[in-house]
């Protein structure tokens, strides 16, 4: 296993700006906002021979600050649990503003820690900055490493020596096989309907901060863990909220970012509120990531809150909702009782499954003809389309390729019966399906001919 390394510090002296910078990505939410990283977020470096884990994490504030939003405490404890887990630290601070209270405060947590540590000295902007800005920080008593996150100066010396460190601590084992990651899930779902607490009930950990307050989640953050001999990471994701009730920069970036996780994933897991209706919104969700072709399940959360009596009826509002995607399936469950948890894992790997099918030419051609023969595609403008062969892309999810004469002369209708018959045939349930025509120039050439 490679090493893993922290970054710890105040609020907003540019630790993810430094965790980007060090993973050569923008993993982390960069915003003048203090206080926008507040889960441990994670990434994989590599240098030359060696890798190493990284963990970014939310300003130390050891106490509740006036005005704040009530999460410093939760905050610290995240930042807590990063040090525990970590094998070295990289102390960050501001050179600007020089050293300060907590500055020190964070400087005692990371020497009881008794781990290797270095002090990043950030917001330097050059060479000629460094005599000044860092000595004050040598009362401290860590080596100093002097950089701007900003602009570039120090980084390649930061990174040479982090890589150092992560060789001396964890020496990557020859011939190491990394390539099976395990299933990479995102959850997805308007903000407080429970996403951050079915990855803790799953867990068993209270690895990400819950609250009532809506857009705790900022990052997208990975928890893996493992479960059946199986590897498995979960992606947190913001809170997806119409563009209407998006307030500021921040919050349309963590939109934005959202989706785009989803898009990464192995399979996205929609978490709906089961207390509340389903908003015009959670149908907007259900139509992009089927427009989009993601393999995708829903979660009705919170059905704790619902009387047994009332659970029929609330089967009946999904599925009918679910109308437009009627392939997708639906959990119900409780992170509260942990009711219908025990689901979740074997669903999506059943998805993911479904996913990697692959079905020979000739066996696709049989299995068409016989749908074809069943019922022919209608007449259009007297003229029926002409199905000359099929065949499978290689894509993330079952596409099947239909070379025609005319796609125009196929019709909405007779596309989603082909594909209920590819479903019915090859057994998919649960995946995005998708065909698509191609003309056939050689075969149009012929039509023209006779």
């Amino acid at each position: 296993m490679p090493a893993t390394i922290a970054l710890i510090g105040r609020p907003n002296v540019g630790k993810s700006t430094l965790f980007n910078r060090l993973l050569r990505s923008n993993r982390s939410i960069v915003h003048d906002r203090p206080g926008v990283t507040r889960d441990r977020v994670y990434g994989e470096v590599r240098e030359e021979d060696v890798r190493y884990a990284l963990i970014d994490t939310g300003g130390m504030v050891l106490e509740a600050e006036p005005g704040g939003e009530g999460f410093e405490q939760p905050i610290f404890e995240q930042a807590r649990e990063a040090v525990t887990e970590a094998q070295a630290i990289l102390l960050v601070v501001d050179g600007r503003e020089g050293l300060s209270p907590l500055d020190r405060d964070a400087a005692t947590f990371v020497r009881q820690s008794n781990k290797p540590a270095l002090l990043v000295v950030n917001k330097i902007d050059g060479a000629e900055q460094e005599g000044l800005l860092t000595a004050e920080f040598h009362a401290l008593g860590f080596e100093i490493m002097p950089v701007s996150g900003a602009h570039g100066f120090g980084l390649d010396s930061l990174r040479r020596r982090v890589a150092e460190m992560a060789r001396e601590l964890e020496p990557e084992e020859p011939g190491e096989d990394d390539a099976d990651r395990g299933l990479r899930l995102a959850l997805l779902g308007r903000p407080n309907a429970g996403k951050s607490s079915l990855i803790n009930a799953v867990i068993r950990q209270n690895r990400l901060i819950v609250s009532d307050v809506p857009g705790t989640t900022r990052d997208a953050v990975d928890v893996s863990f493992e479960a059946g001999g199986r590897l498995y990471t979960f992606v947190d994701t913001a809170g997806v909220r119409r563009k209407a009730n998006i307030e500021d920069s921040l919050e349309r970036f963590t939109v934005m970012r959202s989706l785009k996780t989803s898009k990464r994933a192995d399979v996205t897991i929609l978490v709906l509120d089961g207390a509340e209706p389903l908003s015009r919104q959670d149908k907007r969700l259900i139509a992009f990531l089927d427009a989009e072709k993601t393999p995708f399940c829903v979660v009705v959360n919170k059905i704790d809150l619902i009387g047994r009596e009332n659970m029929p009826a609330l089967r009946k509002h999904f599925e009918d909702a679910l109308r437009q995607a009627p392939h997708v399936p639906v959990l119900y469950v409780s992170t509260v009782t942990r009711a219908g948890l025990g689901g979740l894992l074997p669903l999506v790997e059943r998805i993911k499954k479904e996913c990697a099918l692959r079905v020979g030419t000739g066996q696709l051609n049989r299995a068409v003809r016989e749908a074809i023969d069943r019922h022919q595609p209608p007449m259009v403008h007297r003229r029926r389309a002409k199905f000359y062969y099929l065949t499978q892309a290689d894509e993330p999810v079952p596409t099947f390729v239909f070379f025609v004469n005319n796609a125009d002369l196929i019709k909405p209708a007779y596309t989603r019966y082909l594909e209920n018959s590819l479903r019915k045939t090859f057994g998919i349930r649960m995946a995005p399906l998708e065909v698509v025509y191609r003309a056939s120039h050689e075969k149009k050439d012929e039509d023209r001919k006779g």
